[in-house]
């Protein structure tokens, strides 16, 4: 056969078998099939849940990683590949290495390590590429269903609460023409009540935060309960008002006023940039404009959602101008201290974000290196919930082309 032959053949049968396939016989199938298309041996690497590490798919074991390599994302080649998102070829043994990042959109899973010939021509490297994105399709159709991923991506077990915040909260990375959207939330294995949400439908970015009272089970019970109404009264296609209102009743009804969260909801119309939003007894979102903090959007606040003031929430707006970044934070970041008990603070956190994106690094890539400098300050270890949504709306790019 031709190399376009196996090259078809490969692609061919990692798509069909996709869908039938155990996470952990990738390793299997891909040293199956890869070698007569000309790629020798191709390994995987998945991100751990706190993207310190890339841990090899071997397809033994529990986990699906016994024997495997471990990969520091800050000391590596691999890592070098996580952190830029940029492929990297390099000679190795008289062959060439090829270094892909993983992707499922601009979400960041892991790398796909494979040799080639010196010198591989283009129809060679279109197809690494190629591989490279349906092993990101087939990881994203198992992950859901596989205590296997689930324990390789882990360095230790999660706590109950982290276990259903993980489980619930949508993607970490998500874009598009006219958004871009990125979170983090630590003690990524021991969260209590911090959760974040968002969603894209019909031209609206739907955002949310939490924030919930206490740092047990019972405070990841809080919050967990307010996203699943938030996203109920929000696939009904109820308002924010609305949504809040059946929050604080879900509260009530469950908890009879022993437990609150507070909460920032907010609407991004992605054709216009009209940002709405209100906030129930949490922080203010940051907006940064042309590289600088412009100001916290004033709006005045409700009490927290539980606590059965009865107080209307105000509903605010704010015009979004293209390459504006919006930031939701919950006050475990901000008030994160020092070993002389100085707090980290609005000023540092924005000016890192500031700073970072100055240096073109991605959006994820900047708040993991936030959390990074976070856990440095607060000597490795957070005493509450640090929790960042970050937002930035490029403009109505289909407005732009007409």
């Amino acid at each position: 056969m031709t190399f376009t032959e196996y090259s078809v053949r490969l692609l061919r049968t990692l798509i069909q078998a996709g869908h039938l396939l155990e996470f952990e016989e990738l390793p299997t199938l891909l040293a199956q099939y890869a070698d007569a298309a000309g790629l020798r041996r191709p390994c995987v690497f998945v991100i751990d849940l706190q993207e310190n590490v890339l841990r090899e798919v071997t397809g033994r074991g529990p986990d699906a990683g016994e024997g495997g390599q471990e990969l520091h994302v800050d000391s590596t080649v691999a890592g070098r590949v996580f952190r830029k998102t940029r492929s990297l070829s390099l000679p190795a043994s008289g062959l060439t290495r090829h270094w892909l990042p993983i992707l499922d959109s601009t979400e960041r899973l892991g790398v796909f390590r494979v040799d080639t010939e010196p010198d591989p021509d283009q129809r060679m490297l279109e197809l690494i590429q190629d591989v490279a994105s349906i092993i990101g399709m087939i990881l994203i159709s198992k992950r859901h269903h596989s205590d296997c991923y689930a324990r390789l991506t882990r360095s230790r077990p999660l706590n109950v609460t982290a276990e259903m915040q993980w489980t619930l909260a949508p993607p970490r990375t998500f874009s598009n023409q006219r958004v871009t959207i990125a979170a983090t939330m630590e003690p990524a294995y021991a969260t209590a009540g911090d959760a974040f949400d968002y969603a894209v439908a019909d031209n609206i970015v739907h955002l949310a935060i939490f924030d919930a009272m206490g740092h047990d089970t019972s405070a990841g019970l809080t919050a967990n309960l307010a996203v699943a109404c938030s996203r109920s009264e929000r696939r009904k296609t109820n308002d924010l008002i609305q949504t809040c209102a059946a929050i604080e009743k879900t509260l009530l009804k469950q908890f009879i006023d022993s437990r609150f969260v507070t909460a920032l909801l907010a609407n991004l119309d992605l054709r216009s940039g009209m940002l709405t939003w209100l906030t129930c007894g949490h922080e203010p979102p940051v907006l940064i404009r042309d590289g600088r903090r412009v100001t916290h959007p004033v709006c005045p606040p409700a009490p927290p959602l539980g606590t059965d003031l009865g107080v209307r929430p105000t509903l605010c707006h704010e015009q979004l101008q293209p390459g504006d970044r919006l930031l939701l934070y919950t006050d475990g970041i901000t008030e994160a201290q020092d070993v002389w008990g100085r707090e980290f603070g609005l000023d540092q956190f924005v000016d890192f974000i500031i700073r970072h994106q100055a240096d073109g690094m991605p959006a994820p890539e900047t708040l993991r290196r936030l959390v990074r400098a976070v856990l440095q300050y607060h000597d490795g270890q957070l005493d509450d919930d640090a929790t960042v949504l970050m937002c930035e709306w490029h403009g109505n790019i289909a407005a732009l082309r007409s």
